[in-house]
């Protein structure tokens, strides 16, 4: 039986999640059926995560748009949420959604000095609402899943359902979840073929920050890199770009010995600071998600995640302990 959403989602254990959205009709996402093309469904899924990242108070890490699915790692940022007003949080919302005719009126300052306090109170209160929806990943691949399958519908000119009914989440209890996951959803093009190099997969958070780094920018819309974990450090990935586009680079050529290219030997100093052995984290990058189920990392994190979310036993204690020590 599936477990319910909110059990799956603690942020007391995380604030790092991954999610996969698999759509049922299979190539009716991307690709091409019967002559026609679905390709350009693909950058539908990217132009819109790239909005609800600016929407949301959630960073996007990773992602890659594949033929049939979509990958996510994603950061809830409750603090930001929090840290908004009452009037960012409705401005945030009415982006994606009407809102209210009261909350409307709210935005403009001529019309709000004509609501009456009770109104006003009843803003407020719809706000906090909207503010707790702002970072909620349910809400967050709500809106990202029943906006691509409208369009889809209506180029399709059919209704039904476009994606299975629920969308998958692993919980990254830890830096060395984090790093495997995000390197397996940003070679998930690489792995299927869909493209010979990272920096050349079409539709994917690697391509992204590969594009800016060349022009020595950070992308917008994606979770920064930080550096090393230390105390009072900024908001951001707790590794460098550096080391992780190097682990990504690395991975990709032993995924791929037949490619041109001499395989390189040399580990990154990000596996070495993980302490994760190359034949173990080759493992990780190609089978994440058969590795772990509902959460990811250490066997530590993963028991004290079994024991806050009153498991009876500890999913992926092995796998913990062959692949992540």
């Amino acid at each position: 039986m599936p477990k319910a959403r909110k059990s799956q989602i603690s942020l007391s254990d995380t604030p790092y999640y991954h999610c996969v959205s698999r759509c049922v009709r299979r190539a009716f996402l991307c690709g091409e059926e019967n002559g026609r093309s679905f390709e350009h469904r693909r950058q539908w899924v990217e132009d819109r995560i790239h909005i609800l990242s600016e929407v949301f108070a959630i960073d996007v890490c990773a992602y890659a748009v594949m033929s049939n699915h979509t990958h996510l790692v994603l950061h809830v940022n409750k603090e930001k949420a929090d840290a908004l007003s009452t009037e960012d949080v409705i401005q945030r919302w009415h982006k994606l959604y009407k809102g209210t005719l009261i909350s409307q009126r709210y935005l403009s300052p001529d019309l709000r000095k004509e609501l009456h306090e009770t109104q006003i109170k009843t803003v407020e209160l719809t706000a906090e609402v909207w503010r707790k929806r702002l970072f909620d990943i349910s809400w967050f691949m709500r809106a990202l899943n029943e906006y691509i399958a409208r369009a889809a519908n209506k180029e399709d000119d059919c209704t039904g359902h476009f994606w299975e009914g629920r969308f998958k989440s692993q919980a990254l209890l830890d830096e060395s979840a984090l790093a495997a996951c995000m390197a397996y959803v940003d070679l998930n093009p690489v792995r299927a073929k869909m493209a010979k190099t990272p920096e050349t997969s079409d539709h994917t958070s690697i391509k992204y920050r590969f594009n800016a780094a060349r022009l020595g920018k950070t992308p917008k819309r994606l979770m920064p890199f930080a550096g090393n974990p230390r105390q009072e450090m900024p908001h951001g990935l707790p590794f460098t770009l550096p080391d992780y586009l190097q682990l990504v680079d690395i991975t990709s050529r032993y995924l791929h010995p037949n490619k041109r290219g001499k395989v390189q030997h040399n580990l990154p100093s990000i596996l070495e600071r993980l302490n994760i052995e190359h034949e173990h984290w080759l493992t990780l990058t190609t089978q994440f998600e058969t590795c772990f189920k509902h959460a990811a990392g250490k066997v530590t994190h993963l028991e004290q995640y079994a024991q806050n979310q009153h498991q009876q036993r500890v999913q992926g204690r092995q796998s913990a302990m062959r692949l992540l020590g």
